[in-house]
């Protein structure tokens, strides 16, 4: 009990008494994240997603739900049916987060933020990727390494799934996981990881500083961001494109250049990617499709 309280310190839940929907992998992370949450008081109950991409996931969502009936929480499994093929990782995440409620809380650490700045930064992501994911209430665990969550585990003789997933390296989170971090940290003889996170968070001041100076900045008027400071243009241009496109990730630095070509006349048009163009007509930027959407 005296560990639990000592990492209930460092997460962010809601106060005692407010009902929550934990996501729930049946992973360290998440069944910490429950533990968790039923220590700070929540009302807790639980999603788990079968995204049915291996022949024995249903043995998942057995296991998910003893672990449920132990700890007494309510849980929901819902299946999904994905093929294996490019983009795995990223439509496995659109899938699950479209059944899963929007304020779901999630069970990512400070080695999940860690990697994702590795994984922004080679993605050529700006300040807002960099960033890598917010310290909001839907990360409340966001301050805590893997290593604890395991030990919270541990500690309640619940036996947390090992996801085979997590080691295939086809994927680039699973190969930074597994041997860019301990290169790093063999390089530097200390752990990366938080210096990685404290970098993330100072890239969030910065955007929150440059989301209130833009503003007041249109993005789709070419001369008045050409009148701009070229971070502060950057800046707009990747909101405006974030939220025309409804993007899952940060607007990449290679595409905003691009899109830079567009204001400064030097080309009329250019692509996006996942079938956006921006185009230029009198001065105006839009953004429309450039192909027709596979549904």
């Amino acid at each position: 009990m005296t560990q639990v309280a000592g990492l209930l310190a460092r997460c962010r839940f809601p106060p005692s008494g407010t009902p929550v929907t934990c996501a729930w992998s049946g992973g360290a992370d998440s069944t910490a994240l429950v533990v968790l949450a039923r220590a700070a008081g929540c009302a807790v109950s639980a999603v788990h997603v079968d995204h049915g991409l291996r022949p024995d996931s249903g043995a998942d969502a057995q296991h998910v739900t003893r672990l449920a009936d132990t700890l007494g929480v309510p849980l929901q499994v819902v299946e999904l049916h994905l093929d294996d093929g490019p983009n795995l990782e990223d439509r496995a995440r659109t899938a699950r987060h479209r059944v899963l409620p929007a304020d779901a809380l999630l069970g990512h650490t400070a080695d999940d933020q860690a990697e994702t700045v590795l994984l922004q930064l080679l993605r050529g992501a700006g300040p807002n990727g960099l960033g890598a994911m917010a310290e909001d209430h839907r990360r409340p665990l966001l301050a805590l390494r893997r290593s604890e969550t395991r030990a919270v585990c541990a500690a309640r003789g619940l036996d947390a799934l090992a996801d085979p997933t997590n080691a295939d390296r086809r994927f680039r989170r699973n190969r930074v996981r597994a041997e860019v971090l301990p290169l790093l940290a063999d390089i530097f003889q200390r752990d990366p990881v938080p210096m990685l996170t404290r970098a993330a968070g100072h890239q969030r001041e910065v955007v929150g500083l440059l989301d209130q100076l833009s503003d007041t900045v249109d993005a789709t008027d070419s001369r008045a961001l050409r009148h701009e400071h070229p971070a502060l243009a950057r800046h707009a241009l990747r909101r405006w494109l974030r939220q025309e496109t409804d993007a899952s990730h940060a607007v990449g630095t290679a595409t905003v250049d691009r899109v830079m070509d567009v204001v400064a006349h030097r080309s009329r048009s250019t692509e996006l990617g996942d079938g956006w163009r921006v185009c230029r007509t009198d001065g105006r930027l839009r953004v429309e499709r450039s192909q027709p959407v596979e549904l």
